[in-house]
This record gives structure tokens, sequence and C-alpha cells, in this order.
């Protein structure tokens, strides 16, 4: 199943765009799924369908589903408490009624990729379209998986779940309490459930699309998006500049925004596939509009870009990793190594990356940024590095 992940800055256009797409996929004979998060019903008001929990057929091939993120949280809480019985128990705590509860923020986030994964393994689509929320809020939506199994891979290590059968006895001569069984098993199962959703954001038929408004606060946000997607290893198959004004515009009063969407489409192009569509002059609503917004189909393009490490060691005696950051600024980049890790940071965006298993055992010798791809020197570790005869 091919999935493609649509977002864009706040008020682009992007739930529009994602039900066109939709729409123009199922006409095609595609069997879609259009996934969405938002609180109101904006999917629902573009297709002219209401959508809620519960998938919604829309049109023949297509379905739209917004998932109930209250009742997950609700239902996740419940179970939690049940299999925490005897610590809560220990602490004297209350237990808290589903119905006294309201999600805390984030839990839209973790409803859209439970419905993600299980959409996907689901298999009953052929494309899943996610509306993800505003640029920033999805681009850390997009980093969660990663980021909550490297805290639970610390906080538990599964090496410890070797041990099972002997924490009893542990907690006796320690005379600490050991983690309990249900913590191990929840743990794993947050990590398998994690895993299927890092799987889905990195398998190359998952694309990702970004919409945006021509004109200089378009320009600014598209830049940053690419730099934080080019981070996660990721890359945009086609910009999308909604609500383009039409050039016999150009004599009235609205010349400034005809020229402001020009000028942006030019430096759009030298970068990115760009695909205008058209201001209809009216928020689209139903069948009809969507369609004539002409939002392009769904290639078979992958976003996902390759970070290879080039051989120099006959050369100039180092390993070279390439990232490529297009939009990065030299004075904006920062790097850490910490142990079998290294710390990224391109602005305001950071990423905690594994190093590949030749460069663990290379000390860091240096890196340069140019025509946006960092190259990060590193050198072969006489104590480490396997030695030759």
């Amino acid at each position: 199943m091919r999935t493609l992940l649509i977002t864009g800055p706040g008020g682009s256009g992007r739930t529009t765009v994602a039900a066109a797409t939709a729409l123009a996929a199922a006409a095609d004979g595609t069997r879609t799924l259009v996934l969405s998060a938002d609180r109101t019903d904006t999917l629902g008001a573009a297709l002219g369908v209401p959508t809620g929990a519960a998938p919604t057929r829309v049109a023949p091939n297509l379905a739209a589903w917004r998932p109930d993120a209250a009742t997950g949280f609700r239902d996740d809480l419940a179970a939690f408490q049940e299999r925490a019985t005897t610590a809560l128990d220990l602490l004297g705590a209350a237990r808290l009624d589903p119905e006294e509860v309201t999600p805390l923020p984030g839990a839209e986030e973790l409803a859209l990729l439970r419905a993600l994964r299980d959409a996907a393994l689901a298999e009953a689509h052929d494309l899943l379209i996610v509306d993800l929320p505003a640029t920033p809020h999805a681009l850390a939506l997009l980093s969660l998986p990663e980021e909550l199994r490297r805290y639970l891979r610390r906080l538990l290590p599964p090496e410890r779940q070797a041990a099972r059968a002997l924490r009893p006895v542990l907690g006796r001569l320690a005379g600490v309490p050991m983690p309990a069984e249900w913590l191990y098993e929840t743990t794993a199962r947050w990590d398998v459930e994690l895993a299927a959703v890092e799987a889905v954001l990195a398998d190359r038929d998952t694309v990702v699309r970004l919409v945006a408004e021509p004109g200089p606060a378009g320009a600014d946000a598209v830049r940053a998006a690419t730099l934080a997607l080019a981070l996660r290893g990721l890359r945009p198959d086609a910009l999308i500049a909604n609500r383009v004004l039409p050039e016999r515009e150009a004599g009235s009063w609205l010349a400034g925004p005809v020229a402001q969407q020009r000028k942006a489409l030019e430096e759009w192009g030298e970068t990115y596939d760009v695909r205008p569509v058209p201001h209809l002059g009216r928020d689209p609503r139903g069948a009809d509009d969507l369609a004539a917004l002409a939002v392009p189909a769904v290639n078979a393009s992958s976003s996902t870009v390759e970070w290879p490490v080039t051989d120099r060691l006959a050369e100039d005696g180092v390993l070279v990793w390439c990232l490529p950051l297009p939009g990065a600024a030299r004075d904006e980049l920062d790097l850490i190594r910490r142990g079998d890790e290294l710390v990224v940071t391109a602005g305001q965006f950071r990423r905690i990356v594994p190093l590949p298993s030749a460069l663990r055992r290379c000390t860091v010798d240096g890196a340069a940024l140019r025509d946006g791809e960092l190259r990060i020197r590193f050198a072969p570790d006489p104590d480490l590095w396997p030695r030759t005869r």
C-alpha cells in the first residue's frame, strides 16, 4: 500500500488538497482512505460528508476517517490502571473514572499514529492519504515513534528482560522492588506498535508532499520544512503551490499579491517539482469544487533519502558520512558525538541518530557543509579498528 503524507503551514489549505487528492485517486479506481486528526471536521466539510471515529464511505473507492482521540485515551488509561493495580494500591492512589478524563495534549497525534498503523496493517486500501497537522506539529509527529522507542530502550533496555525469572530474587537481595511484569510487557507492546508506525513512515512507498501558498511567508515555511524533513532523511515529492491567483488579475488591486506569487513560484521552480493549484475565488466545498482544483496524482517516487558513507581510507585515511541538508546554514549547524549516537542540530531542528556500524569504531575528524550536504569525516580509532596484516 502506498502512503501519502500531506503537510504545510497552518491555513495553507492542506486538508482541502488532501481531500481533492483522495477524491481524484478514487475516481481513477484506486481504493483510497484519507485520514485526518483535526478536532473540527475540516475534512468532512471539504468532502461534503461528515467524518468521524469510524471510516465513512464518501464515494466509490473512497473512505474518510477521523480517529476519536478521546475514546482511545480513555481506553489506554483504563488499561494502564488495570495493569498497575498493585502499584497504585501501594501508593494509595485513587483511580480515575474514564468519564472524568479529558485527553492530554498530544492525544490527537498519538491517535493519528495508531490509526495510520492500523490502516497500513489492514491492507484494505491501495492508497492511504494522511492529512497531517500544520508543519511544525507534523514534523514533531514524524519524529515521535523514533524518539519514544529511543526513550523506552534507555529506560528499560531489552537485555533486562532476559532476567525476568530472576527479578523476584534480585528484588529480595537488593531490597529494592524490581519493575513489575506488566511494565515490561507494556514496554514491549509499545515498542512493537511504535516500530510498526516507524516502518510505515520509513517505507519507500511512503511519500511526503508539501502544501503552501506562494509568497514570502510560504517561502519561509517551505524552506524550514524542507530542512526539517531532510534531517529525518525525507524530501517532498512535490510542492503544491495552493490558491494561485490568475495572471490576468495583474492590472487590478491584486497586482501586488500576483507579483509576489510569481516571484515565489520562480524561486521554487529551481528546487522543487512545483504543482500550481488555482484559487477558485471561494473555499472549495464538495466533489465539484475539489475536482476543479486539478491536484497532481500520487506518483511512485520515494521520499526517502540515503545517507551514504563514502570510503576514502585509501586517499585521505577517513570515512565520510554524507547527510543531505538543503537550506542548512553553516552557523546554525551543531554536531555532538555521544557514544554510538550523533546529535545533529540544524537551526531549530534536532535529531539523534545511531551511527552506522563502521563509524562506531571511528572518531569525528571534522565536518563541512557544501552545496546543501553535510559531510562528516570519521578517522578510524586504532584501538577499535580491525588491524590489517
